[in-house]
């Protein structure tokens, strides 16, 4: 079975990789972002009159770039808080870590578990679709994006709605400024529109302020115990109104 096993996975492996796009580097994941993003801005600018100042480009994703308070509170709530603080994972361990997502469904715990989950995400923004073939285009991801890259890229490429793709784009639309102008209320108030919450509609309307206000504390004080800001820090941006309602 094993002989019989180290036949097939290969090959089965070879036979998905040969149905997707090129993903040789980070060039080619690159060039095909930029195709579909900047189309599905383009269909929400066509139907407006008044000129919209945001450029429609997607540009490569510059982890430098993303506010450190907005790391903190993606990598903390996708429970790897300790993410920056552990190695890249690699060989046969990532191997099977992919290999049980195919066979059971769910993989190993760990920060390499954040890694994957960010690979296969980048490979559904691709339109990638499918366990297996998500599973195969996410090791060819790895291979060649490192772990800060993997999160820029995951944030660049979120889809919110019609035109709005992208943590930038989230910025703007909800609180009409660009992402590095963004308070530590601000970004924890956005990372109730990202995973795993995506509650960007309720914050859009402002549905139920109370509700998103308590939610928004519960993520500043879990990150504030996490030793992830100071306790001032999160307790002074407790203490702010929510955007929405201001």
């Amino acid at each position: 079975m094993l002989g019989l096993a180290g036949v097939v996975i290969p090959l089965t492996y070879l036979y998905t990789a040969s149905k997707l796009p090129p993903l040789e580097s980070e060039f080619d994941v690159e060039k095909q972002l930029k195709h579909s993003i900047e189309g599905e801005r383009m269909s929400l600018r066509a139907g407006q009159y008044e000129r919209n100042p945001r450029p429609i480009t997607f540009s490569r994703p510059d982890f430098s770039k993303l506010p450190k308070d907005l790391v903190a509170l993606y990598i903390r709530h996708m429970e790897c808080p300790r993410y920056f603080q552990t190695p890249r994972e690699d060989g046969p361990k990532w191997a099977w870590r992919l290999f049980a997502g195919v066979l059971l469904g769910t993989a190993p715990p760990g920060d390499g578990a954040c890694e994957r989950i960010l690979a296969m995400r980048i490979a559904d923004a691709l339109g990638i679709k499918g366990t297996r073939e998500q599973s195969v285009a996410a090791h060819r991801i790895h291979t060649f994006l490192q772990k800060d890259q993997l999160i820029a890229y995951d944030l660049a490429t979120i889809y919110f709605e019609r035109g709005i793709v992208g943590v930038e784009d989230a910025a703007l639309k909800l609180f009409n400024k660009e992402l590095g102008e963004l308070k530590l209320e601000e970004l924890a108030e956005l990372q109730l529109a990202l995973p795993p919450y995506y509650d960007y509609r309720s914050i859009k309307l402002c549905k139920n302020p109370t509700v998103l206000r308590q939610n928004r504390n519960m993520l500043l004080e879990d990150l504030a115990g996490w030793r992830l800001v100071s306790e001032d820090r999160a307790r002074n941006a407790m203490d702010q109104p929510l955007a929405c309602s201001r």
